[in-house]
């Protein structure tokens, strides 16, 4: 979908590589630290909404400086955001910072997990967000997700007793943990979750308070502090090279596309926690403080833990492998203790350790990105011992089949290669997120296989597993299979490997807007995910829609061509909203699935399959002008919307705006956050209000308040404060208050019935105080608040028009709102009926 060169620094604790699938080299170093982690049985959680709202740098210092098991459980994909580097919005945003947080563990060291609940936009309050995301199903997913991972210690991020303060998202998620905290260890809650776990007791709940919860600094040095613990953590690890700090930087520095790229900070600096529940440690630096997290935590661990503190105590950074055989010995006493949870856990660290003192290297790829159920594929089996220590390759197996069983002896530095075959089943699932596979609701995804529930992906269809022998001991070591290739310009390159239909298709627009009975060709690509693929694809359309043929055939030689066939779809004659589905048959098998690829440099490429469905509406639509020129912001898809109902829409380069080089557009639209993200216009504002002077009507849409370059004095000709109103029931009834007004009148009747359908919000960021040359057209509000009236401002200037919006029209016009087609063509027709009047803008 879009690639994006995006540089980034390479982080020394867990390297970071410019492919994220990229295997990592370890140094002796951080051998060492994964040995201190894996002498720590203690574990945390940390809890929030969304991606990005995790503090990377108590999660750093939790699982680097006390080398606890840390993980962020994050009630939202965040998929209601926006993005600030490409084209992905909703579903697909939510797949893009899924993969973010991920990264952002890499570099901190932390675990992720999710519930089932979305992101579905901005919230005022929890009880709203947890009527839309049906609280007893999230709850019962922080449940379950406390009693899998069983922390000693819980972290909310923000107070559950400040609802309505922030973002509903925000209170609910530390409403649900202060009731999960308790939950967790009874059997009657939930039972039916407890089918793959067992009730669990944490023994602290903590708040992640600071100063800024307590509205000032001052007021935080006078609060009474009996119940806060505060730790250091701008502490600095010298076996790393890094501080704390360093690291929590690099971590928030993944969430690339909320912006959230920054500098690196160093020095001391205080985290506080607030003791919620459990017993208040005495010593007010130790979240741990009376929880045994040696090894003799669990039965028979001592023995095990006698040899890892020896290695630990004695570790050679020289030659890591001389530990090899107490590290094997460690793992073979481990597989006798009954705690299967620390067996499971502690496990998998070790095996990793094993292989890195050993310098092994093992890997299963192919040199094909992809491949369909019933094919076969070829594997390339790799492996190399680097050290001197007798290690054996017993057998290799590709999920649960042996692909060889014959003994080799890996030689130091010797590689060991063999070719293999595969065959994919046919009942081999398509490579997809979980969390999509099924239409879900409004605020919760629906999941119908229960073992993926809180995964932050799906897991690999087909995994290589190592059985190697060391000191007459095997132990199995098993890896994801990857593709890997390389590049002159980018060298060496990892990507998943994915199962995919043989064949896909996608609609070109999501959204067809017929302005009038005209018919419109609707264009359909068939995608060939493998050689000589044949079929035939139709069009799923509703009732009083007319399609001219039932099916057309395609025939593809290549994999990875594409071709197109084109339908003609004929409108009712009345309006009307419906969707069409694309069908691939090929085979006696039908496909509607549109495939989507996200990649991005600082992430691993994401193969994504959504339904290949369209929305169609007939609407009876007027527009004034015609080429409009469109400045991008942070990103929108409203330029292809215009098109859609007959606008030539100009995209301009900011650099490229002149005196008088704006004069040939009926309009010129300002993209969302434009001020916000386009230091040009610092620059070119002049240019833009004389255009607006000069008789042309300029529209700027939602920018954040007071977030653009010092340079603006104000970014309307007259006063005009953005304030953080918003109105967030997309449902909420809107009142037209300037129904004389040609905004509402030419050359569409705008009426309440224009506001029905809204998606996710009405709109954000209202200006509370203007000018009295504006004009405010609507109010709005969301129950219980008062009404606001800034979401849709006109003012004449010279010979022409400003408009401002803070509705949410970047996302209405996508998803197809009639209504606000209607009004945003109005806006754009604004001085254009002959018959302008300054006195009728000014209401």
């Amino acid at each position: 979908m879009c690639r994006f060169a995006i540089f980034f620094f390479l982080c020394v604790l867990i390297p970071i590589n410019q492919y994220a699938q990229t295997p990592k080299n370890h140094t002796p170093s951080d051998i060492y630290h994964e040995i201190q982690k894996l002498n720590f049985l203690g574990t945390a959680l940390y809890i929030a909404a969304h991606p990005d709202d995790e503090n990377t740098r108590l999660i750093s210092y939790l699982s680097n400086h006390v080398h606890a098991r840390t993980g962020y459980l994050s009630m939202t994909r965040g998929d209601g955001g926006q993005n600030l580097i490409g084209p992905e919005l909703r579903e697909l945003l939510g797949v893009l910072r899924t993969q973010e947080l991920l990264a952002a563990r890499r570099v901190d060291g932390g675990e992720q997990m999710f519930t089932r609940a979305v992101d579905f936009g901005y919230s005022k309050n929890p009880k709203e967000t947890l009527e839309i995301w049906d609280k007893d199903l999230v709850l019962g997913d922080v449940v379950t997700a406390i009693r899998k991972f069983k922390p000693d210690v819980i972290v909310n991020r923000f107070d559950h007793r400040s609802p309505g303060t922030t973002h509903g998202h925000h209170t609910s998620s530390a409403m649900l943990s202060m009731e999960a905290f308790d939950l967790a260890d009874d059997p009657t809650a939930f039972p039916d979750r407890l089918e793959n776990t067992e009730i669990w007791q944490p023994k602290r709940l903590f708040f992640n308070t600071s100063w800024w919860f307590y509205g000032s600094q001052e007021k935080f040095e006078k609060a009474d502090k009996t119940k806060l613990l505060n730790v250091d953590i701008g502490t600095y690890y010298p076996m790393l090279g890094m501080s704390n700090n360093e690291i929590a930087s690099l971590a928030s520095s993944q969430h690339l596309c909320q912006g959230f790229g920054r500098l690196s900070t160093r020095g001391s600096e205080q985290e506080y926690l607030e003791l919620l529940k459990g017993d208040l440690p005495q010593n007010k630096e130790n979240l741990f403080e009376g929880i045994n997290t040696t090894w003799t935590r669990v039965e028979g661990g001592k023995a095990i833990g006698d040899i890892l503190n020896k290695v630990e105590k004695e570790f050679n950074f020289k030659d890591p492998s001389a530990h090899l055989n107490d590290l094997v010995q460690a793992y073979r006493l481990l597989q006798e203790i009954k705690d299967e949870h620390w067996k499971k856990i502690k496990s998998e660290t070790l095996k990793s350790i094993i292989v890195e003192v050993a310098g092994l290297h093992m890997e299963a790829f192919t040199t094909v990105a992809y491949s369909n159920p019933g094919e076969t594929i070829d594997l390339n089996i790799e492996a190399v011992n680097r050290s001197d220590k007798k290690i054996a390759l017993e057998s290799v197996m590709i999920n649960d089949e042996i692909k060889f069983t014959e003994a080799n002896r890996l030689h130091d530095n010797e590689l060991l290669k063999k070719e293999i075959s595969i065959k994919i089943p046919t009942t081999t699932p398509y490579t997809s997120p979980y969390w999509l596979m099924k239409k879900g609701s409004l605020g919760t995804y629906k999941v119908t296989d229960k073992k993926f529930i809180g995964k932050p992906e799906t897991p690999r269809a087909f995994r290589a597993t190592f059985n190697v022998g060391i000191d007459g001991f095997t132990i199995p070591i098993t890896k994801d299979i990857t593709y890997k290739y390389g590049r002159p310009d980018k060298g060496e390159i990892y990507q998943p490997f994915e199962i995919i239909p043989k064949a896909t298709s996608s609609l070109r627009d999501k959204v067809i807007i017929f302005s009038d009975g005209t018919p419109k060709q609707i264009p359909v690509t068939v995608k060939a995910n493998k050689d000589n693929v044949s079929g035939k694809v139709s069009l799923k359309i509703g009732k009083d829609w007319i399609i001219d043929a039932s099916s057309q055939s395609f025939k593809i030689e290549k994999k990875g061509d594409e071709q197109t066939v084109v339908f003609t779809l004929t409108p009712p004659e009345s309006e009307n909203e419906s969707s069409i589905t694309s069908i691939v048959e090929i085979d006696g098998k039908e496909i509607s699935k549109e495939m989507i690829t996200i990649a991005y440099d600082h992430i691993p490429t994401q193969t994504v399959l959504m339904p290949a469905e369209a929305k169609v509406v007939r609407l009876n639509i007027n527009k004034a002008g015609q080429n409009i020129g469109y400045i991008m912001g942070a990103g929108d898809d409203v330029p292809t919307s215009l098109e859609q109902i007959g606008y030539t829409v100009h995209t301009i380069n900011p650099a490229d705006i002149t005196e008088n080089s704006l004069q040939k557009y009926d309009a010129v639209v300002l993209g969302i956050r434009a001020y916000n993200v386009v230091n040009e216009l610092s620059f070119k504002q002049k240019f833009i209000l004389d255009y607006a002077k000069q008789g042309g009507t300029v529209v700027v849409q939602y920018n954040t308040a007071s977030r653009w370059a010092d340079q603006f004095e104000n970014i309307a000709p007259y006063e005009l404060e953005i304030s953080r109103d918003r109105v967030t029931d997309e449902n909420s009834d809107v009142k037209i208050i300037a129904a004389d007004n040609d905004l509402v009148n030419f050359p569409n009747k705008i009426t309440n019935d224009d506001f029905k359908g809204w998606v996710q919000e009405r709109g954000l960021y209202f200006p509370d105080k203007w000018d009295k040359e504006f004009t405010p057209i609507l109010e709005m509000k969301d129950e219980g608040e008062n009404p606001t009236k800034g979401s849709l401002l006109v003012a004449p200037y010279g010979e022409g028009y400003y408009i401002y919006t803070g509705l949410s029209f970047f996302r209405e016009l996508p998803a197809g709102v009639p209504g606000a087609y209607k009004l945003f063509s109005n806006m754009l027709s604004t001085g254009k009926d002959n018959l302008t009047k300054k006195e009728q803008i000014k209401g």
